[in-house]
């Protein structure tokens, strides 16, 4: 439900960009193989751009696996109706960190996922998105019991302050879904 303009920012190019945004962008496009729009978009602030990088750089240190931090992205995207960042983040957990394509569905469709541990990772973040912060302290001690730290409960605050501004901006500002991502439209 967007109800802002969607004309406020245009995603930039390396050549469009403002200067201090230009390394970034060739760096994502090294990394990526392109630059997705939604990160062509952040170059128009370089200050933006680069802490959001800097904080995902500081999100992939913390102790959860490669694959539960993707899990962790798409529900904060699905809690806070993201779909530019639900597809991208469930592209690359499915093609990239060998999520299995059930237990993302099940993620998207809000529904258990036969995994003790994973569904007790979903269940925070989505209480703790969906309830601005505030998560019981069952579904804390459901996390803790499925062998998580009490350190990760503040991890997932990295995590869901990262796609929260990504997931703003694309509702202030709608970026183009690129191709890589179409097929989890």
């Amino acid at each position: 439900m967007n109800t802002t303009n969607s004309n406020l920012l245009q995603p930039l190019t390396i050549a469009t960009a403002p200067d201090s945004s230009k390394p970034v962008l060739e760096g994502i496009q090294k990394a990526f193989g392109f630059i997705p729009n939604l990160m062509a978009t952040f170059a128009n602030s370089p200050e933006v751009l680069k802490g959001y990088l800097a904080l995902d750089a500081e999100w992939e240190k913390t102790a959860f696996t490669p694959p539960e931090r993707q899990m962790v992205l798409i529900t904060a995207s699905l809690e806070n109706g993201c779909s530019y960042c639900l597809a991208a983040h469930c592209t690359i957990a499915k093609g990239f960190m060998g999520v299995p394509a059930e237990v993302v569905a099940a993620i998207r469709t809000r529904k258990a996922t036969g995994d003790t541990k994973v569904d007790a990772l979903v269940a925070l973040v989505r209480e703790l998105v969906s309830q601005r912060g505030h998560a019981q302290p069952a579904t804390i001690e459901r996390f803790l019991a499925a062998g998580y730290s009490k350190p990760q409960v503040m991890e997932l605050l990295l995590g869901i302050a990262l796609k929260t501004i990504s997931n703003y901006l694309d509702h202030l500002n709608p970026a183009p879904l690129d191709a890589a991502f179409a097929a989890e439209k």
